[in-house]
């Protein structure tokens, strides 16, 4: 039987491992999947509720690696991930994406000479003040195998010399995740109902980035235009984001509907239903795409450069962004394109990967 070990640190990250394991138990039961937890982001909602609610495995691992800075959580993550890989001597080490688990892990594997599987591939922001960008462009280059969400990542790998058979643009596991995630919110979560809110009817917005959250005046140049925008606007609050509002005595504007953080499903479900997206998430921007919501991040740039080319994503500064609210309250646009696949990627990514994986063994 081979052997899997799949290494991620962020809620993020167990929602897109989800649909992956799901391929796995359903259509390679000669593979088993062990799932290594870093720790990396502690989440309270990261209970057997956000398990059992997702149907997500539980991981086979917590390593309680968290808090520390980037270089302590990094270093801290490899001397523990390579302990768990020399006991377990998998067949193959997978990874999503670019947080410091996925450094860690990918370093950890490549020094033992265990082959790596990156999901996410290819992605750039090309603002190297990014620590995500660095974990990203590493990870690349160290990966055997990269399984890349589009055309314009696929481009990127090969701008960088990466390209040939190790190179396989199958899709995004998002897409898979929200196709999913999409009926069971309808059917399980009462968010909408709790909040008093009708469909179509109010603004979603998420501000969690520090660049944003932690500078006085880009958080006053928010609220300002939150407060011009003169419609309902929801916002799931983090508590160290509501702290730092209180901490520059800024007043939140009446037209903003404050709420404690949601679950997945709840946050899906208030996606789906609103007339707009206000966000400075990498993954909210994708998920307003699937759901037919347009979106605005306020953010100098995105990963998903598709987005803004189609349209369904506007990048702006936090100054004066309600005259962009405004014209896109309600925005229709096709998504017809099928940028990111046909909502089947993990399935393909598992049988891509224990072809590779059999091909090797056999050699």
């Amino acid at each position: 039987m081979m052997k899997i070990i799949t290494i991620i640190g962020a809620r993020p990250q167990f929602i897109k491992a989800s649909v992956v394991s799901r391929a796995f138990a359903l259509h390679k039961p000669s593979i088993q999947e062990m799932i290594i937890h870093t720790g990396q982001h502690y989440d309270s909602n990261m209970s057997d509720i956000f398990f059992n609610e997702l149907d997500i495995k539980k991981p086979d691992y917590n390593l309680g690696i968290g808090g520390g800075s980037h270089g302590q959580n990094t270093g801290r993550m490899i001397e523990k991930i390579e302990t768990v890989l020399l006991h377990e001597q998998p067949d193959c080490v997978l990874v999503y994406g670019d947080t410091d688990s996925t450094l860690a892990g990918t370093l950890a594997a490549v020094k033992l000479h265990i082959p790596i599987a990156h999901i996410e591939a290819g992605l750039r922001s090309f603002n190297r003040q990014m620590p995500e960008e660095i974990n990203r462009i590493l990870t690349d280059h160290a990966a055997n195998l990269l399984f890349t969400p589009t055309n314009i990542a696929t481009k990127n790998l090969s701008n960088e010399g990466i390209k040939g058979d190790q190179v396989q643009q199958l899709g995004d596991v998002m897409y898979d995740v929200a196709l999913y995630y999409a009926h069971k919110a309808e059917k399980n979560s009462r968010i909408l109902k709790t909040e008093k809110l009708d469909s179509k009817n109010y603004i979603l917005a998420t501000v969690h980035r520090a660049e944003n959250t932690d500078n006085i005046t880009q958080m006053k140049n928010i609220l300002s235009s939150f407060a011009a925008i003169n419609k309902i606007i929801v916002w799931p609050i983090h508590p160290r984001t509501r702290k730092r509002i209180n901490d520059y005595g800024l007043a939140i504007p009446h037209t903003i509907k404050l709420i404690d953080p949601v679950g997945y499903l709840d946050m899906v479900m208030l996606e789906k239903h609103a007339s707009l997206i206000i966000t400075d998430s990498g993954g909210v921007q994708k998920e307003a795409f699937f759901h037919k919501v347009a979106c605005i991040t306020l953010r100098e740039e995105t990963e998903w450069l598709e987005l803004i080319e189609l349209g369904a994503n506007i990048l702006h500064s936090t100054i004066g962004f309600e005259k962009e609210v405004l014209s896109n309250f309600n925005k229709i646009f096709k998504d017809n394109h099928n940028i990111y696949g046909s909502g089947n990627a993990a399935d393909k990514i598992v049988d891509y990967l224990y072809y590779e994986l059999k091909k090797s063994n056999k050699g």
